[in-house]
Order: structure tokens, then sequence, then C-alpha cells
């Protein structure tokens, strides 16, 4: 994993919202992936927050990871 702060993003990126993010602005997160990394930024910092940026594996881990913690009720 790495951090990078960005002044801008790549216009390519297609960020989305988690769909489990509220409308009411409470903690959201952001999700964008291009062909080599998964990219995760807060919402609110409006782009201009710091980026976490996952490989494939790392971020298929992390899913996977939540998901099982999410049915455990962990």
């Amino acid at each position: 994993m790495s951090t990078d702060q960005y002044t801008t993003h790549p216009a390519e990126l297609a960020w989305f919202k988690s769909s489990y993010s509220g409308t009411s602005g409470g903690d959201c997160v952001e999700v964008a992936v291009d062909a080599d990394a998964v990219h995760v930024r807060d919402s609110k910092a409006g782009g201009y927050g710091q980026v976490l940026r996952f490989s494939p594996d790392e971020w298929a881990a992390f899913v996977s990871f939540a998901a099982a913690a999410a049915n455990q009720d962990i």
C-alpha cells in the first residue's frame, strides 16, 4: 500500500462512493480503479487530500477480510 498526496487526480479516474455511504455527509470513502491500482480517498477532502493506493491483490484481500468480518458481526 502507498499513500500519495495529489494536488490533482488524473482525469481518467472515475471516483465513486461506497454503497454504504449515506447522504448526510458522514464518513464516506470514494474509490477509483485503474489498470494497476485501486485508489481510495476521503470524499470530504474534495479531491485534495491523501489517496491510499492498493495493488489489486491487496484490495482483494481487504475486501475478502471485510466481507468475512461483516458476516461474523465483528
